[in-house]
């Protein structure tokens, strides 16, 4: 293979769009994952400039890029996928029917482990490595809003027409409530992290907002749009008052769902379903194929799916001594938490004492002094 490595400020505007196109040739049925905003040159550029050692592989052929594949590196050659950790797409961009060799992959950029935790399907070469593969909800409604509605009503009766009837009084009860699927405020923004930031607290998990580079991450993806690419904000509101928002990612026929939250006094009403169900019917209406709701076990989840993906966790390793020990340092981390997650009888009262403690925070009963050095 012809590869190339650069920095994300030295892809030219002809790879950019080469890059795009491939995703717009992909295939929802055989490869779903190409088409998602997480594997955009987008995501990866706006990653480049929040974090250090990101680089694209490009694999060209003769008449041009045949591939591209972002990554993060550090100086000892341990490659992780671009955006670890909020990231729910990852792998390489590829033309169809394209085939690679890891192995030869990883030594062209210069790495002698690839660490990865949400694989797209169908990327045969790196699954090799996987040591998991987990499902990844999606809202399919490539054949309109109320077709997915129908289906919603077929499978979950009850879910539909209990969402459907606090929808209507929400309404009732508070005057003016509008929905807006492309929100340009910068203080809606502000809004959502906040409420996201508490609900982590609240639950007891690490706040991703508390990290700088997530939030001017995010600062950035919002102020991003060309024309098959946009940080997408949507927020429900009650007259001028945000009671319900998400913030996301859309490619040119997937929407990545991200970040939502709502503002607690309104919980009775599950305007966080409300929200959804919005965004699925203006998703439509926009020429989204499908919303991806992103790996993990959550209940609205499964209520609002219609099918599920599957994406993968693990590492593709080179025989080298730093690869054997990034997996030897890595590997027993990732079983544990898997193995809490996979069964209810470890993951409830492990829930259970994380809300316990983000209520204890939450109520200023628990400080942290400071270490002395």
């Amino acid at each position: 293979m012809d590869i190339s490595v650069y920095r994300p400020g030295e892809l030219t505007s002809a790879d950019r769009a080469a890059w795009t196109a491939l995703q717009s040739k992909a295939d929802l049925h055989d490869t779903p994952g190409l088409a998602n905003p997480f594997l955009s040159p987008e995501f990866t550029l706006a990653v480049g400039r929040c974090r250090r050692g990101v680089r694209i592989g490009v694999v060209r052929e003769e008449d041009g890029p045949a591939a591209f594949f972002p990554f993060q590196r550090t100086a000892t050659g341990v490659g992780r996928a671009v955006g670890i950790g909020v990231s729910d797409c990852q792998g390489l961009v590829h033309r169809p029917g394209f085939t690679w060799d890891a192995q030869e992959l990883l030594r062209a950029c210069g790495l002698s482990v690839w660490e990865f935790d949400h694989l797209a399907q169908g990327q045969t070469p790196f699954e090799a490595g996987a040591s998991g593969t987990f499902a990844s909800p999606i809202i399919d409604v490539d054949r309109g809003y109320e077709v997915y509605l129908d289906q919603l009503r077929a499978r979950s009766p009850k879910f539909t027409r209990t969402t459907l009837a606090k929808d209507r009084r929400l309404g009732r009860d508070h005057s003016g409530l509008r929905y807006v699927h492309d929100e340009r405020d910068p203080a809606a923004l502000r809004t959502l992290m906040a409420w996201k930031s508490a609900q982590y607290r609240r639950t007891g998990r690490s706040d991703r907002f508390a990290h700088a580079w997530i939030t001017r991450l995010v600062e950035q993806l919002f102020h991003t749009r060309t024309e098959r690419f946009a940080g997408l904000l949507s927020v429900l509101y009650a007259g001028e008052r945000p009671i319900a928002a998400h913030f996301g990612l859309r490619s040119e026929r997937v929407l990545a769902c991200w970040f939502p939250a709502y503002d607690p006094e309104f919980s009775r009403y599950s305007p966080g379903l409300v929200l959804h169900l919005r965004m699925a019917e203006a998703a439509a209406a926009d020429g989204i194929a499908h919303l991806d709701l992103g790996r993990g076990q959550k209940e609205y989840k499964d209520s609002l799916k219609t099918r599920e993906l599957a994406v993968s966790e693990g590492w593709v390793t080179r025989r080298h001594p730093v690869a054997f020990g990034h997996r030897a340092r890595r590997a027993p981390v990732r079983a544990l938490r898997n193995a809490v997650l996979a069964r209810p009888e470890l993951f409830e009262p492990a829930d259970r004492m994380l809300k316990r403690m983000g209520k204890i925070r939450s109520s200023g009963r628990v400080t942290t002094k400071p270490t002395k050095t």
